[in-house]
């Protein structure tokens, strides 16, 4: 089985399955830093949506930093509890499933699994931290792509990671040509969406017929290098110039 891949076996590459099916597994703000290439110093007055937000530690941590950050994510209609017993089965099954796939992904950002363990251990507890005083507040919202709860050009910045392009086996190329377009809606500026290809680390095999989608729209697009990678391969991200 692939890393965060909760698939059976009978399952098949075409099927589309419901989001609420993806690990609940989040990254701390050094990860999303080098995934995205942000410089934190320049969002001091972005407003910036994370979705799908997962167990990330970003929200949390930019909002310690001054820098208004939502996260949106389906999981957040669960209560603190069912989310603290998720976010724990999922990562021990990921970290199962490096076991004979090793060779899948670069070792230097982590060091080994045990690395790799303590930055999502450390994304999600933090994360957890900040979720009950953050959902009363609206800093996270529960919503599911490709429907958005939010206002045209409400943020400056989005920034998604870890499901369109990766789970394009069970997510319909509708689905990610919907979801693109919806998280341009609601950015002002750009979307950068990482990575751009599936758990095996195979890029997306429609992505031109995205690019030109979203070129048709009105949208720049770019693939741009970033200075992140884990699954070989996987060091690129989409970026939707909204503006």
């Amino acid at each position: 089985m692939s890393v965060e891949d909760k698939s059976s076996e009978s399952e098949t590459a075409h099927e589309t399955y419901e989001i609420e099916d993806v690990a609940f597994i989040g990254r701390t703000l050094e990860e999303y830093v080098r995934m995205f290439d942000l410089d934190l110093a320049e969002l001091d007055d972005a407003a910036i949506l994370d979705c799908p937000s997962g167990a990330c530690a970003f929200v949390a941590e930019a909002t310690k930093r001054g820098i208004s950050a939502v996260g949106a994510d389906v999981m957040y209609q669960s209560d603190y509890g069912d989310l603290d017993e998720r976010g724990e089965v999922d990562i021990e099954m990921a970290l199962d499933g490096f076991d004979g796939v090793e060779d899948l992904f670069e070792w230097e950002f982590y060091g080994d699994v045990d690395g790799v363990r303590e930055h999502w251990t450390n994304a999600y507890e933090t994360f957890l931290g900040d979720y009950s005083a953050g959902l009363s507040s609206g800093r996270y919202v529960p919503a599911k792509l490709p429907n958005l709860p939010f206002e045209d050009d409400e943020f400056t910045l989005t920034l998604s990671a870890h499901l369109l392009f990766l789970y394009a086996g069970r997510l319909s190329h509708e689905f990610h040509v919907e979801s693109l377009r919806e998280l341009a809606r609601v950015t002002e500026d750009e979307v950068r969406v990482y990575p751009l290809a599936d758990f095996e680390g195979t890029p997306y095999p429609r992505l031109d017929e995205i690019l030109e989608t979203l070129a048709e729209d009105g949208h720049g697009v770019e693939i741009e290098s970033v200075p992140f990678e884990f699954q070989r391969g996987a060091s690129d991200i989409l970026v939707i110039d909204c503006a």
